[in-house]
């Protein structure tokens, strides 16, 4: 089979882990494109990306342009003379001008099912949405976002403890299988592109710190939902007095009966309230009129660690007694307006 010389385009962890792959291939590395070091921590030292340590330890050109707009930064390109250009999760747009340099094209890895979640945030979107499955997408780049013709894709299911985090990690192993395969049939006879579905185009907006507050007037699996989804980051939280707690798995649960250790005021608890404990897990009232229940096992008190609920509960922590409230008083407040 011929080796390709490969350019190949990415920034953060998920890109990281199909730059390793690349490298254990037998098609060439012969350039990496990464954002400009960011900075980052408590010193807002400026840090080199997940990609741009991988090329590094490699000894691989690393190339860093604020923009492949400039010129010279698409001369710089033309000179490495790839076969095809390998884009994963890399921040930037690709002008027409680098779209058509390498003689290939240019490929790209995208962690959905095309043309479902398009965008930025595309694994967190779909556990939030409740989606039944996710995947990868292999497609031939062209100047629109994530418009291009599929020329792989595999599939992998989403269940009620399929974390953010987890699916980012299965994707990311996945999409190296898929990116290695692609290339060994695009060294050898090629591969026919599809051009994806006119209808069912959804965006994957990019994740906010502003959105992860819970509203309890919600539906239970729509907030079991958003807590999957946003972990590890941005983490769903919710006011617990005048601090934050943390929420990292939960599920939701049919509300059978009400406790008389709960106050019930014609068979109606107001969302946000504690009930009583399951054997391992939290349970919140919720939805408009506090009916439905949603069953949270894992959870951060503030200051303290990340922990399962079980072990929490066995300190028998005041704040978490049921009956007590969970969420804004804010919220609250448009409640009793």
């Amino acid at each position: 089979m011929p080796s390709l010389r490969v350019v190949f385009a990415g920034t953060p962890e998920f890109a990281e882990s199909h730059l390793a792959a690349l490298l254990k291939s037998d098609h060439q590395v012969v350039g990496v494109y990464t954002q400009p070091d960011r900075p980052a921590g408590r010193g807002r030292k400026l840090t080199p990306s997940p990609v741009k340590r991988l090329a590094l330890e490699h000894e691989l050109p690393v190339y860093q342009p604020q923009s492949l707009k400039d010129p010279a930064a698409q001369a710089e390109l033309a000179a490495l003379d790839a076969d095809i250009m390998v884009v994963v999760a890399y921040g930037l747009l690709l002008p027409q001008a680098v779209l058509d340099t390498p003689r290939l094209g240019c490929i790209n890895v995208h962690a959905s099912l095309l043309p479902r979640w398009r965008g930025a945030a595309p694994i967190q979107r779909a556990i939030e949405a409740g989606d039944a499955a996710s995947g990868v997408t292999i497609m031939q780049m062209d100047a629109g976002l994530d418009t291009g013709d599929m020329l792989l894709e595999l599939k992998t299911p989403i269940t009620e403890q399929t974390t953010g985090g987890l699916l980012h990690d299965r994707l990311a192993e996945d999409g190296a299988k898929a990116l290695i395969e692609t290339l060994d049939a695009l060294a050898g006879d090629g591969l026919t592109a599809t051009p994806q579905p006119v209808e069912g185009v959804t965006y994957a907006a990019k994740l906010s710190k502003a959105e992860a507050e819970l509203d309890f007037r919600q539906a239970a699996s729509t907030l079991a939902q958003k807590i999957r989804a946003f972990n590890p980051w941005p983490v769903a939280w919710c006011a617990l007095g005048d601090e934050r707690l943390r929420l990292y798995m939960a599920r939701a649960e049919a509300r059978a009966s009400e406790s008389p250790s709960v106050h019930v005021e014609a068979d109606r608890v107001a969302p946000g309230t504690l009930l009583p404990h399951g054997g391992d897990h939290l349970r919140i009232a919720c939805g408009d009129d506090g009916r439905e229940v949603l069953c949270v096992s894992h959870v951060q008190l503030p200051g303290g660690k990340l922990l399962p609920v079980s072990a929490l509960l066995n300190a028998h922590p005041p704040r978490l007694a049921p009956g007590s409230r969970l969420g804004s008083p804010l919220i609250q407040q448009e409640e009793s307006s």
